[in-house]
């Protein structure tokens, strides 16, 4: 249990300090909006790792103006539903893209 605290605190100091130094990309609006993306990223991630159905490891997130995609690979249908319960959740999110592969 305090694996995924420490894994979620370590996802979320390298999210937050990678997302300070890097310069706005093409179709965002402003440094505002690109950090308000870093910031759900993390926020989302951060529900991953502390949930123990789905792996925080195996599934990426990203987000473009306040829309969270999530790509990878889950061991269950199961664990796809619920990354996509967790992010859809998540406080700021407009919308969730579910790109996730179920591998039996």
């Amino acid at each position: 249990m305090q694996a995924r605290f420490i894994l979620a605190a370590v996802v979320s100091a390298a999210a937050l300090l990678s997302a300070t130094g890097c310069a706005v990309v093409r179709d965002q609006e402003s440094v505002g909006a690109y950090v308000d993306d870093a910031t759900l990223t993390t926020r989302v991630k951060a529900k991953f790792a502390a949930d123990p159905t789905v792996s925080a490891m195996s599934i990426s997130v990203e987000t473009m103006k306040g829309v969270v995609q999530i790509s990878g690979f889950a061991k269950s249908a199961e664990e796809k539903r619920m990354a996509e319960k967790l992010a859809r959740d998540t406080s700021g999110v407009m919308g969730v893209r579910n790109d996730v592969v179920v591998r039996s």
